[in-house]
């Protein structure tokens, strides 16, 4: 089922609002059906599909397919985040599936014409930086972009130890966005729990991407929303 994100596509960002995307990544693929429809009956927000390439980042995932089936059992919207070295040449291939696509500015592509093509479809654009990447990276495309994604662990594999220090970047993220009057989402992927997510929050996100801490818990329904409050 696909979720139609148009219109909110074409409006201003509501980033006032917490959202908990479950990244599916942490789930058991074996039984996808049902863990879509277990994490949508606990209240996620957003469906997360981690994508990997084995080259931008040292880890295989899965592709489109995979996350075709996965939009075919979703009724929340499908925020895909490509952690691969040419999302450009990929694009087209989720474009159909998801509501929502997120590149690397450290990827190798022209960032302002992924973005730009994103938009295009109707979908969200999304920017994502590394936690050793400067903030400086992605400002030339304010105004290009919905989602800034700020990755609180180095990319490639779930279940790792969240970086405080990427803390300061959320915080002046949040301090640029006020003072070019952007709007956009702030997210935060990496680490994220009940003990981590209230820190992004202070710190300016909004969008809280978590995998583990929500299929592994004992109960999904108050993880969720534990880091949603």
């Amino acid at each position: 089922m696909f979720y139609d994100f148009s219109v909110q596509s074409q409006s201003p960002i509501d980033y006032s609002q917490s959202l908990v995307a479950s990244s599916i990544l942490a789930s058991d693929f074996s039984q996808l059906e049902t863990e879509i429809r277990r994490v949508s009956n606990a209240g996620s927000d957003w469906i997360h599909c981690d994508v990997m390439d084995g080259h931008f980042v040292d880890n295989i995932s899965f592709g489109p397919t995979f996350v075709r089936a996965v939009s075919e059992h979703a009724s929340l919207p499908l925020d895909t985040h490509l952690m691969i070295d040419r999302p450009d040449h990929y694009l087209e291939r989720f474009l159909p599936f998801c509501n929502s696509i997120i590149s690397h500015v450290e990827a190798h592509h022209d960032v302002a014409q992924t973005l730009s093509r994103v938009r295009h479809a109707n979908r969200l654009a999304g920017l994502a930086l590394n936690p050793e990447t400067p903030l400086e990276r992605v400002i030339p495309y304010f105004g290009m972009f919905d989602i800034l994604l700020v990755m609180t662990v180095h990319p490639g594999f779930g279940g790792q130890a969240f970086i405080p220090a990427t803390l300061e970047k959320i915080q002046q993220a949040n301090q640029l966005r006020e003072k070019k009057a952007a709007s956009f989402h702030i997210a935060v992927d990496g680490g994220i729990d009940p003990q981590t997510a209230p820190l992004c929050r202070s710190a300016g996100a909004n969008v809280f991407v978590a995998g583990t801490a929500i299929f592994k818990a004992s109960n999904m329904q108050t993880a969720i929303q534990s880091i949603r409050q």
